[in-house]
């Protein structure tokens, strides 16, 4: 059983490797639409947010450029759900390999 696991867990992590290899531009955060009058909604503009090695930034994202960071925060996003699926099953794959009798 273990090595039949350990062979779909190797054919996941293949695909993986494959999706991940497909992703275009990406960058973290979040897109906002804030106003310079919140009171009375005046003043509309995009906002993007995020923390970078530690740091927290914010950035002006003209309107036309909107749908372009979208996308960007999306492949980022799926990103790191694909990396977190792949050392899942990594962590999974050596601790199966560690109960295999070793090879001599």
């Amino acid at each position: 059983m273990s090595k039949r696991r350990i062979a779909e867990i190797q054919r996941r992590i293949a695909a993986i490797q494959v999706e991940l290899a497909t992703l275009q531009e990406m960058r973290p955060g979040s897109l906002t639409l804030q106003y310079k009058d919140p009171k009375i909604r005046r003043g509309a503009y995009y906002q993007l947010s995020y923390t970078w090695e530690m740091k927290s930034r914010t950035e002006y994202v003209p309107r036309e450029r909107v749908r372009e960071v979208r996308r960007q925060i999306a492949s980022y996003k799926r990103f790191r759900a694909l990396t977190k699926r792949w050392i899942a099953l990594s962590i999974e794959q050596c601790r199966l390999k560690m109960k295999l009798p070793p090879l001599s």
